[in-house]
């Protein structure tokens, strides 16, 4: 994991194994060094490396909401009474405990939060609207919007400067 404070350093070999980890996790190290001028096992310790300084977060499979029955994605604004540490904590445990809600950002303007979530059907919507926000005496209010089409989504953040 990365220290606070403390950017881990990276090169042009490790932007671009970053760039093809991005595209396809599984491309093998051979695969990677061949096409950045490095040998696999350099790709190995870089990969490794990158990962115990938090650079790679995570190696996880992306989905496709649609064939697993959750086809509605709705992006809520958040806005709460009060902004105490402890409650923002309190909202952000709760946020991320939900299993519907993909993402989560504590933001700044007229709203707190912006999620991301995943739904079969808007009843399972409202269900968790009464579970997340009208039972909840710290939101003041919410707004939602449905997604009417999944134009780009991704995680990919650029590596090139």
């Amino acid at each position: 994991m990365s220290r606070p404070g403390k950017s881990p350093q990276l090169d042009a070999f490790d932007r671009k194994i970053l760039a093809l980890l991005q595209r396809d996790n599984n491309t093998p190290q051979r695969t990677i060094g061949d096409a950045v001028g490095l040998s696999a096992p350099a790709v190995q310790r870089r990969i490794k490396r990158m990962a115990e300084e938090g650079v790679i977060q995570a190696n996880v499979a992306v989905l496709d909401p649609a064939a697993l029955g959750q086809s509605i994605t709705i992006f809520v604004e958040v806005e709460v009474i009060s902004e105490t540490a402890k409650q923002i904590e309190e909202a952000k445990s709760q946020f991320a405990a939900a299993p519907e809600i993909q993402q989560c950002y504590y933001v700044t303007g007229e709203a707190d939060f912006v999620l991301v979530i995943v739904v079969p059907a808007m009843a399972d919507y409202e269900a968790l609207t009464r579970r997340l926000f009208f039972g909840n005496n710290n939101v003041k209010r919410f707004r939602t919007f449905v997604a009417m089409d999944r134009v780009k989504v991704g995680l990919s953040v650029p590596v090139e400067r």
